[in-house]
């Protein structure tokens, strides 16, 4: 049955449809020193800490619709922190009847709608290698839900909370609803890439690659950021206390690092 672009079908039942998506940034530093390394993981730890995560989550509840049911966060040592969302259906009575049509979610205005048996997570990954002075930071938010709402409407809200190098998406659709004749719905909105749901000025500055398996409804985006300015990527200092071979050696080792972040595989240099 062909899926339908706005809420036309009578369901028998609840819609069991499970929509998921994971959203995983990266964030990449040159840290040459200890030194520089350390203050910049407590730069991160601070400024990705379970507090501003939470407020993270819960904006992402809000667009959604969602009750907060209960919240669990946690800080860790010597880094990261992770938080959990167990979200239930949110104040709707009546049907919705927004359009499902493709088109990025709200920035920062909330979309209410109906949704049950559902959880949003973050865990973020402080991590660096000790012999090519480059740290990275990465956040993976994992946002489910049951029910008529794709969580893709938060994901225009979550790219824009965090100041991200490299980004991989994907999203699923699982399971399936009947309408009132018993026919099996595997999926009530049309998709056709998650790139229908970010913003076209911020596609402009990424390179994106999707990857798609549109039999099973698995969607998946790869996206690495066009321009690239030394200065956003050194700690503490600008690219004018270095010379022109050490701007080219660290420009070098950076772009490899989103390089292999952005393909999956080791590339050697």
């Amino acid at each position: 049955m062909k899926p339908m672009t706005e809420q036309h079908v009578t369901l028998h039942g609840f819609n069991n449809l499970t929509k998921s998506l994971s959203f995983n940034m990266y964030d990449i530093c040159y840290t040459k020193t200890r030194e520089e390394r350390e203050a910049y993981l407590e730069y991160i730890d601070e400024q990705y800490n379970a507090d501003r995560l939470t407020h993270i989550l819960k904006t992402v509840s809000d667009i959604i619709g969602a009750h907060v049911l209960n919240i669990a966060k946690q800080d860790y040592v010597p880094q990261g922190a992770s938080v959990t969302f167990l979200v239930s259906e949110g104040p709707v009575v009546e049907v919705p009847t927004e359009s499902y049509e493709e088109s990025p979610g709200p920035l920062p205005d909330s979309v209410v709608m109906q949704l049950d048996k559902s959880h949003i997570t973050v865990h973020t990954y402080p991590e660096y290698h000790p012999d090519e002075e480059i740290s990275t930071f990465r956040a993976d938010i994992d946002v489910s839900t049951c029910g008529e709402i794709s969580p893709l409407k938060a994901l225009n809200y979550l790219i824009h909370s965090f100041e991200t190098d490299t980004m991989t998406i994907d999203y699923r659709v699982r399971g399936f609803t009947r309408d009132i004749d018993g026919n099996k719905l595997f999926i009530d909105h049309d998709i056709s890439s998650i790139q229908n749901y970010i913003p076209d000025e911020v596609i402009e500055l990424y390179d994106m690659i999707d990857v798609n398996v549109y039999q099973e409804n698995i969607f998946h985006t790869k996206c690495k950021l066009k321009r690239f300015d030394l200065n956003n990527y050194l700690f503490g200092y600008t690219k004018d206390k270095l010379s022109p071979e050490e701007q080219r050696e660290i420009t070098e080792r950076l772009h490899n690092e989103m390089d292999e972040i952005y393909y999956g595989k080791n590339i050697i240099r």
